[in-house]
């Protein structure tokens, strides 16, 4: 297993109001990957995503297509640092 990876994101286009968040937490607790996700008030979605470099990539590509009823324009990608246990949904920011 590599080291641990931590990024964090900011996806636009239709994002919020399709379960965006809801899906993104399953899909992370699914791959073992720990952070959290919110919405943000200008309507995109931002996440912090911590985990081996092979899962948080295939949460990436996740966030790329969303879930269904999502369209997403752009799924920004920067380098964070942090630790964080489990997966969470926080508060739109």
């Amino acid at each position: 297993m590599s080291k641990p990876i931590t990024r964090h994101l900011r996806i636009t286009g239709r994002v919020q109001g399709v379960g965006y968040r809801w899906n993104m937490a399953q899909q992370a607790r699914a791959l073992g990957v720990n952070g959290w996700v919110r919405n943000r008030l200008d309507g995109s979605v931002e996440a912090v995503v911590c985990g081996s470099a092979e899962a948080v990539q295939a949460l990436v590509g996740w966030a790329k297509r969303g879930p269904i009823g999502a369209l997403v324009d752009g799924v920004a990608v920067g380098e964070v640092e942090g630790v964080f246990e489990g997966f969470e949904q926080r508060e739109t920011d």
